[in-house]
């Protein structure tokens, strides 16, 4: 299965700009999607520190008149929720770990659609550099009076809420809008690709009950892709056409419901939590099971929880919307729908922990970043369970409590689970091993960093700091500073993160074919692979028996157990 030359690899048979710009190999696609969707990772957690910079004082720090400050504010907190969201956290996982992995796990060649892969990749791009322009170009004109051509500024925050997003001196929101649209035609065509790549490619050997369970992450994924997207294509659709043409649709002005906006808008933005979440989970699966060297616990339990939560996520969007107007029926429907999402979710949780359970656990760089996922994921989780009842959320509805509850299961589980696959897959991804000391010096520093900037946000929530607002009551003084201090920890973890990457590339040592006994189809594999991944089609068995593994003598690689060590 590996008798293809190392020196045939990926990275190096075709050499010069036009080859990766016209690539069809899946591998080349996620490299590029790396490198723009975590450029977007950098502008967003920026403008993080920014926000955060001018939270350390009551009155802000950002200097000027204050209409104009609180103006910027929202510029720039809208900036930072719409590149996080739309440009990174939805495309990370499936874009980048399962662009590169889902056909090497299925011991295929590429995808099953490479020009459509292609495709999604520079539909993605081109709706990224919409939105981009409309954001940025707003923060460009209130902070320094340079006018972008349009006159472009966007201040209505990430989820485009009406009637913010109908009054027109929010001027950028249809170009806003038609970047968005154009990210979701990427989504959705990924989608399509990944689900008749698992449907059409599985080797010999590979039943749907012995595939990596990260398969079934991206499986689930790509369902709620497919079905939810066109949603929010249509909606953003209707709120251009209401902008342009001036029909009632949204706007209470021309007769129209704001409220039919958020149903609408919230029914694919719930599934989309998901479209963050299923794929980090299936990267944890494979993450505990290998690096404790013990078989996963309850694969088929697993398997169909994927499912489960992909089903139940289009039932629960009503949770968003307890404080705008719904009847107390629906409010007591949609609050019992949300409490049923957290069994399939706490089924995975206690998998994983029973998968722990006596596991020859080796808490490497990884390995530390699954932990981390679950610990935040039961934090993030559990507190979500306080917003499915409706007494609670009453109280905390559009408080600093959510702003944390958001960050938990975003940034502390699907961000987690992203760096954790990154670090895992990265010698595959690369041919380089990096620095573990590092590694795990950065995961410190981002988990303590990411708990004192978002824990502290659950007490100033309760106690009624509301989100959103440039200046706040001094009684919350220290709740942000705190805060602040714990984001500049954090981002000097992140900050570490990358400087082992990048040092990884120039001086790391070469990478094994199998480094951590992994025994997926993608380990079977040179580091980096080649062009047409592998030599002959290669058979599949189950993908968490790790017995025909043994460690190396120096501990570096793993091998064969009839080979010599």
């Amino acid at each position: 299965m590996t008798t293809t030359a190392v020196s045939d690899n990926y990275l190096t048979c075709r050499r010069g700009i036009m080859s990766w710009l016209f690539t069809l190999d899946h591998k080349r696609i996620a490299i590029m999607y790396m490198v723009v969707i975590l450029a977007a990772f950098f502008l967003g957690g920026l403008f993080a520190v920014i926000l955060r910079t001018h939270l350390l004082t009551p009155r802000g720090l950002i200097p000027g008149n204050p209409a104009k400050v609180a103006e910027l504010y929202n510029h720039i907190f809208t900036l930072h929720g719409a590149v996080m969201i739309f440009m990174f956290i939805i495309p990370a996982v499936p874009a980048v770990l399962g662009n590169f992995v889902l056909p090497l796990m299925l011991g295929a060649k590429d995808v099953a659609f490479p020009r459509l892969n292609l495709l999604s990749f520079y539909l993605y791009v081109a709706g990224a550099l919409f939105f981009l322009y409309v954001l940025l170009g707003g923060v460009l004109q209130v902070a320094f009076g340079i006018h972008l051509p349009g006159g472009f500024g966007l201040d209505t925050g990430w989820t485009f809420y009406t009637p913010y997003s109908t009054d027109k001196t929010a001027s950028g929101v249809v170009a806003a809008v038609l970047g968005a649209f154009i990210m979701g035609f990427s989504s959705i065509l990924t989608g399509v690709n990944f689900i008749a790549s698992i449907h059409t490619l599985r080797p010999p050997g590979m039943t749907w009950f012995r595939m990596p369970l990260m398969l079934w992450g991206l499986y689930a994924t790509s369902i709620i892709q497919i079905l939810a997207t066109p949603v929010l294509a249509v909606t953003l659709l209707l709120l251009a056409a209401e902008r342009v043409f001036g029909v009632g649709i949204f706007d209470p002005k021309l007769g129209g419901d704001p409220v039919l906006f958020q149903h609408f808008f919230w029914f694919y933005s719930h599934p989309a939590v998901y479209i963050m979440i299923l794929p980090a989970m299936g990267i944890i699966s494979e993450l505990v099971s290998i690096h404790s060297r013990k078989h996963i616990f309850g694969y088929n339990f697993i398997a169909y929880s994927s499912i489960a939560i992909a089903v139940l996520s289009f039932f629960v969007w009503g949770h968003h919307m307890f404080v705008s107007g719904m009847s107390n029926v629906a409010n007591v429907i949609f609050s019992l729908l949300t409490f049923s999402v957290a069994i399939p979710s706490a089924v995975k949780v206690f998998n994983w922990l029973a998968t722990m359970y006596r596991g020859q656990i080796r808490l490497n760089t990884p390995m530390l970043y699954a932990v981390g996922f679950i610990a935040l994921f039961t934090i993030g989780g559990l507190t979500g369970l306080f917003l499915g009842a409706l007494s609670t959320d009453v109280h905390v509805t559009n408080t600093y409590f959510i702003v944390a509850h958001f960050h938990y299961v975003m940034m502390g589980s699907a961000v987690f689970a992203f760096i954790g696959g990154m670090y895992h897959w990265w010698p595959k991804i690369t041919g380089r091993m990096y620095s573990e000391r590092w590694g795990r010096i950065a995961w410190t520093l981002i988990f303590i960093g990411f708990n004192i900037t978002f824990f502290v946000q659950y007490v100033a929530g309760a106690k009624g700091m509301p989100r959103r607002y440039a200046t706040y009551p001094e009684k919350y003084t220290g709740y942000h500073r705190h805060s602040t201090a714990g984001s500049y920890i954090l981002a000097a973890g992140l900050i570490l993160v990358a400087a082992n990457w990048v040092h990884s590339l120039r001086r790391g040592r070469q990478a094994p074919p199998n480094p951590w006994g992994g025994n997926s189809l993608e380990w079977h594999t040179p580091s980096p692979p080649p062009h047409d991944n592998f030599a002959v089609r290669p058979e599949a068995g189950d993908p968490y028996d790790f017995s025909g593994w043994k460690e190396s003598a120096d501990g570096a690689a793993w091998l064969r157990a009839h080979q010599p060590a």
